[in-house]
């Protein structure tokens, strides 16, 4: 049996070497530097890696270890790092919030899984030499052997692990093992939203010391009032007794600035100081010689404070347009390497977001390096969450007695209950000691990067005197840095919550109306949104809401959009699975898929959008004229930008010009030279586009930064010409229930019983394969979840058309049907009232509807109608919002990504999400053409519509759990709406806006169809 370290939360780490900052040692300064640079640290002759293929043995319960498992004759190999459910052993496990074991701490399951990993290495052991092993990442615990000893335990999945080897390696063959448990008690503070791997996850490597090496180390800054001069202060820790040490100074360009000797501590004053912001991260190249190592440490100078409640970057409020991050990939999993990293942050950086949450643990200690180097603002997380505690149960008041007042009363109990169990974690004496070693291990390791400038005490685990005395301690250790934790808005019934070390009022997912109350305030803290817009499936459709609060409040920093990339492992069909698709229970199925990009990193819609509401620059048109604003924080756009312009009539450009001078500060505002047309009834559209003069290190030169397009008489609408009357006879006959309308060409069938049309044949050849009928249902959107169920109670998925009355008239050239129908559902009261005027005639069809809705009834997800048509039809063009990517959709409060333009799109049969649902709208369009080979008809309305072209059915988008099931349908299936309802982000945000809710309870609307 292994002794009980891994249910036993006052034993976190036995033999390991105190937690401290992350570095390299090299063997010479040009090495140092140069590696640094090259962010490789494999090419230090005191650094031996030792990822690679170990031999492995999983077992699935600990209590199936041999008693000599020492001795095991392994017959497996895996790679490290990695985790080992992407090799074919357990199970991926997909769960946000319930633990995947039983709530009973400390203890964790028997049949607790345990992976055994081996390795022989090669060493030349030199005496006068000291060998320390690192693991930067195991989940969730480790026993260490070496040559059939017992080295030590660790556990904190996210944290560095080092141990000293020294006394128990040879000369020659070394055997290490390592036993890595599934759960410990630890596991109990990871219960973060994602992917339940476990393994080595994260590089191994082994270092070559000095016998008294620089074991730690701390670089701090600080400024004069006017930030011209700096103060570099650097203490020094040693394993034994402090020694000199040589150090050198470089600016940015390379320069050398000062070059001496330190003991305990150097202090050097700099004049002129360059400063470091993600706009022109600016390093200096600090090294430090001792004995035989040189250590590189690139440092930027910044300052960051919160004044009068304003969050404040070197003097200057800046507003956080930041992501959450998780390590995730889909065939990886947790094990993330540097090329991975880089991709995500140059994906980053080409979509304006400037900030990165670490969610929920700190990421690899290279990370923040890069973040460094390239230039983004860091809130770096501590490894702690207890979620699960939320979940426990909570004993419900009988519903007999809930009456009245008594309602609220027994849900203020619950309520309260339920926290109280949320802050067990956070106040209890006997987990104390494990939240704060995990504050230490994530601040010592990462107190010297520049880019971190906020320290997060961790994730929803409630709050109490435990993360209290974390944010005490971290005050204490580092008052240069800010802190954060969103959960101690959280109050347990019987402790007054201290939030004096903390620096912001931090909340997730509120309203964009909630955050403008707390800002309307008097404030001494900033509001910090460090969860918001979930972007889960076709969401984020508040992102430009939420940009105009964040800038018209002082007190708003800005936020974090949750999250950055789905998270989504391979199945065996090489597609992607989510929670419930590998046999994993409890789950909370595709709630995982909730990213800013796919788990292969390639855009979703929402990520074009954030990029454009994140835009750098803005245009406005005020009386008449086009100004310019600044959104940069410490860049002139002299530097930084070149805009081309360009004038368009009804769609067709009519002028163009590039500025490629501007002379714009940070936050400033300027008049462009510009002359705008007179209004002549059609639409004028200015459209500015903004890009990168230089390259940088992660964007090329000329790269978009975004763009604006002003409407310039917005009440003007683009009307195709009237086509010219017909002189064709129009005739009607009448059998049964079915009217018969016959032009030259055109041969429409009506429906009585329905009040719709059920048939339009053009030269004898039928162009629906259902009949035209009102819609007013969508495939629900995972930000539907919540509102779906009283749109499902109104009976709005099965809604169907009657027809009440029906009245016909006939003149020479047309002929107009009055229908008065009902949309109505088994078991429910009517839904909408129509009132509808049918106009035939050679060129066409018009259809006016005047709509009353039920006022008790919930909003609609849609209104218009649906037009089942031959496969044939395949292709549009359209006069309206969309953009050149395949991932042009647009809705009411989603379209910052598109313009209004003729466009050109072919039917959509790109699903974009892992769990179907609706997508591919356009919003805004005046006019619309669908053709075929041998026909085409043009929909236009008296105001902009909506459409979606799809080979899939709303019904089967519905009825599939993943995109890769869907099945075209053999059919082109066209709707146009008078307006659908907006997107939100109520998966996991506040409730769609209002203003973009179908809420009407009257309403009228019209549609004409040309039929060429």
């Amino acid at each position: 049996m292994l002794p009980n370290y891994y249910q036993d939360p006052q034993i976190l780490h036995i033999n390991t070497t105190p937690h401290h900052a992350y570095f390299i040692p090299y063997e010479n300064p040009q090495s140092a530097v140069e590696n640094s640079q090259k962010n490789s640290r494999e090419h230090s002759l005191f650094f031996t890696s030792l990822n690679g293929d170990w031999d492995f043995a999983y077992f699935a319960s600990y209590h199936d270890l041999p008693e000599n498992f020492l001795q095991y004759p392994f017959e497996q190999h895996i790679p490290v790092p990695s985790n080992w459910q992407n090799h074919g052993f357990d199970q991926h496990h997909y769960t946000n919030v319930n633990y995947p074991f039983p709530f009973d701490p400390p203890f964790v399951p028997q049949q607790n899984p345990c992976g055994l990993y081996h390795r022989c290495i090669e060493l030349n052991k030199r005496s006068h030499k000291r060998y320390l092993i690192n693991f930067e990442g195991v989940d969730s615990c480790l026993f260490l052997y070496v040559n059939q000893k017992f080295v030590g335990y660790s556990q904190v999945s996210h944290a560095t692990a080092e141990f000293d080897l020294t006394d128990y390696l040879q000369q020659g063959e070394n055997q290490l093992h390592m036993l890595v448990l599934k759960w410990c008690d630890g596991s109990y503070l990871e219960d973060q939203d994602k992917f339940r791997m476990s393994g080595i996850f994260r590089d191994v490597y082994l270092l070559e010391r000095e016998q008294n090496y620089l074991q730690d180390f701390f670089i701090r800054t600080t400024f004069t009032d006017n930030l011209q001069t700096a103060v570099l202060n650097v203490a020094f820790s040693f394993r034994q007794e402090p020694v000199e040490i040589s150090w050198q100074l470089f600016d940015p360009q390379g320069n050398l600035i000062i070059s001496s000797v330190a003991k305990q501590q150097l202090q050097y004053q700099l004049e002129q100081v360059q400063l470091w912001n993600a706009e022109s991260p600016q390093l200096y190249c600090l090294l430090l010689n001792t004995g035989q190592e040189t250590i590189c440490q690139r440092i930027g100078f910044r300052h960051i404070e919160v004044k009068n409640g304003v969050l404040l970057f070197n003097q200057q409020a800046i507003k956080f347009k930041g992501v959450n991050r998780h390590d995730s990939d889909p065939k990886t999993g947790y094990a993330i390497n540097m090329e991975q990293a880089i991709t995500d942050l140059t994906l980053m950086k080409q979509h304006n977001i400037n900030a990165i949450r670490t969610a929920h643990y700190p990421n690899s200690p290279w990370f923040a390096e890069l973040c460094d180097q390239f230039g983004f603002y860091l809130i770096s997380e501590s490894d702690i969450e207890s979620h699960g505690t939320n979940a426990v149960y909570v004993a419900q008041p009988e519903k007999s007695i809930l009456l009245g007042a008594k309602i609220t009363q027994d849900a203020d109990k619950v309520r309260q209950q339920t926290i109280d169990n949320y802050c067990y974690m956070a106040r209890s004496p006997a987990w104390q000691k494990a939240i704060l070693d995990r504050t230490l291990a994530h601040i010592e390791r990462d107190k010297n990067r520049t880019s971190i400038l906020i320290w997060s005490l961790g994730n929803e685990s409630g709050y109490g005197e435990n993360f209290e005395q974390a944010a005490s301690w971290i005050k204490s250790r580092d008052p240069s840095r800010l802190v954060h934790y969103e959960n101690a808005i959280f109050q347990h019934s019987t402790h007054q919550n201290d939030w004096s070390n903390l620096d912001f009022h931090s909340e997730m997912y509120t309203s964009t109306a909630d955050i403008a109350h707390y800002c309307r305030q008097p404030q001494t803290r900033p509001y910090l949104l460090c969860e918001y817009s979930h972007a889960m499936g076709n969401s984020c459709g508040d992102l430009e809401d939420y940009w105009q609060v964040f800038q018209y409040h002082a007190y708003a920093a800005g936020g974090f959009i949750w999250e950055w990339c789905d998270h989504a492992p391979y199945l065996a069909n090489g597609h992607f699975g989510y929670g419930g698709d590998f046999g994993d229970n409890p789950n909370d199925g595709n709630f995982c898929v909730d990213g800013l990009v796919s788990p292969d990193r390639k855009p979703h819609s929402s990520l074009l959008e954030l990029k454009n509401v994140n835009r750098p620059i803005r245009a406005t048109i005020k009386q008449g004229k086009i100004f310019l604003t600044n959104y940069l924080d410490f860049s002139n756009l002299q530097d930084f930008a070149e805009i081309q312009i360009k004038l368009s009539e009804n769609g067709q450009m009519i002028a163009e010009k590039w500025i490629t001078e501007i002379n714009l500060e940070p936050h400033q505002e300027t008049q462009l030279p510009f002359d705008l047309p007179a209004d002549n009834g059609h639409v004028w559209t200015l459209e500015l586009r903004y890009y990168q003069k230089k390259a940088t290190a992660l964007i090329a030169q000329h790269h978009e930064l975004g763009f604006d397009q002003i409407n310039l008489f917005p009440a003007n609408s683009f009307q195709l010409p009237k086509p010219p009357r017909e002189n064709t006879p129009w005739n009607y006959t009448e059998t049964g229930n079915l009217i018969e309308i016959k032009g030259e060409n055109l041969v429409y069938q009506f429906d009585k019983c329905k009040g719709i049309i059920s048939q339009i044949f053009q030269h004898n050849e039928p162009l629906l394969r259902q009949p035209l009928d009102f819609n007013i249902w969508r495939a629900c959107l995972d930000n539907d979840s919540l509102i779906k169920e009283y749109w499902i109670a109104a009976g709005f998925n099965r809604a169907e058309t009657r027809a009440y009355d029906i009245a016909l008239e006939k003149t020479n050239h047309a002929i107009e049907i009055r229908a008065k129908c009902g949309l109505v559902a088994t078991s429910q009261a009517r839904i909408l009232t129509l009132t509808v005027i049918y106009h035939f005639s050679e060129t066409g069809l018009t259809i006016k509807i005047h709509s009353e809705k039920a006022k008790h009834l919930p909003f609609l997800p849609r209104f218009g109608l649906r037009l089942f048509l031959p496969p044939q039809f395949d292709q549009t063009s359209y006069f309206g919002y969309g953009n050149d990517s395949e991932l042009s959709e647009s809705y009411l409060d989603k379209h910052h990504a598109s313009w209004l333009a003729i466009h050109q799109s072919k039917l959509n049969q790109t699903v974009d999400y892992l769990k179907p649902q609706e997508y591919g709208s356009h919003y805004g369009c005046h006019w619309l053409k669908v053709r075929s080979k041998n026909h085409e008809f043009w929909v236009t309305s008296n105001e902009p519509f909506s459409f979606n072209f799809s080979p899939f059915s709303q019904e089967q988008l519905n009825s599939v759990k993943h995109n890769y099931q869907l099945v075209p349908e053999n059919r082109s299936i066209l709707c146009v709406d008078y307006k659908m309802s907006g997107i939100g982000s109520n998966s996991c945000g506040p409730s769609l806006n209002t203003q973009y809710q179908l809420a009407e309870t009257e309403w009228d609307c019209e549609f004409e169809f040309r039929f060429v």
